[in-house]
């Protein structure tokens, strides 16, 4: 009886904060937190910006809900009121629709667990997945350049950079080939421009043409064409800089 009616009080205060206008509605569990301020928050021009704010107190459940324009990442920031200036936060690729989700105080982004129907976000998760096992092999080699590197072995670091240059072509192609095959989903444009921003520009240009028109028109196909824009305007002066400078004084 004292669950169904925190549950009936929780359901409550979650319709009347809702807007009717609101597309995207979030609910949540911490487990072991108890006081503290969560920020749902997106990426303005050059920042996070807050969406919405929530005073927790004496309970671990919370719930948000926002108008989406369309598909995109966005966070939820644990402030823990403790003093420490260190946030903590979480992300996933929203989208108009209900997403639950549940983690803990202890570890805040690693026990993180969401239930959703969105394709962009199982599509990250799977993304991820991939991309921890490069992002691991990294450090790894990270770790043994440092060493040799203070050992001045310097055959073994040659054979180090060859093999980190290596991983960090396969991630690109890897993400290139994702991009791709999810040519329909916002989730293509987005990897690009997070993982991939600086890969050869002809790989840019083709998973952008591959994309379909409504994906192109998106936001994140959008910061994508403003990308390759940019790399080829910069591209094109470097060039110009180098045939000036190759000319003769006087």
């Amino acid at each position: 009886m004292k669950y169904f009616l925190s549950l009936l009080i929780f359901t409550v205060i979650l319709t009347s904060c809702q807007n009717k206008n609101d597309n995207l509605f979030i609910t949540g569990d911490i487990a072991g937190l108890k006081k503290g301020s969560l920020y749902l928050q997106k990426i303005g021009d050059s920042s996070l910006v807050n969406v919405d704010s929530i005073q927790i107190s004496g309970t671990s459940e919370f719930a948000f809900s926002t108008f989406l324009e369309e598909p995109q990442i966005m966070f939820i920031e644990l402030d823990r009121n403790d003093g420490d200036d260190y946030a903590e936060v979480i992300s996933f690729f929203a989208e108009p629709g209900d997403l639950a989700l549940t983690t803990s105080l202890k570890n805040y982004s690693m026990d993180l667990k969401i239930v959703s129907e969105f394709d962009n976000q199982k599509k990250l998760e799977e993304y991820n997945e991939v991309v921890k096992r490069f992002n691991s092999q990294r450090l790894e080699l990270i770790e043994a350049n440092f060493n040799a590197s203070k050992a001045q072995e310097e055959m073994k670091l040659d054979s180090l950079n060859r093999r980190f240059n290596s991983i960090l072509k396969r991630k690109y192609l890897y993400t290139v080939n994702f991009a791709l095959n999810n040519k329909d989903l916002e989730i293509s444009p987005y990897v690009i421009l997070s993982e991939a921003f600086d890969a050869n520009i002809k790989y840019l240009d083709t998973v952008y043409n591959s994309l379909e028109k409504p994906i192109q028109k998106s936001l994140y196909g959008k910061q994508l064409k403003q990308l390759i824009e940019d790399r080829k305007e910069n591209d094109a002066e470097s060039v110009e800089t180098e045939v000036i400078d190759s000319l003769p004084n006087g």
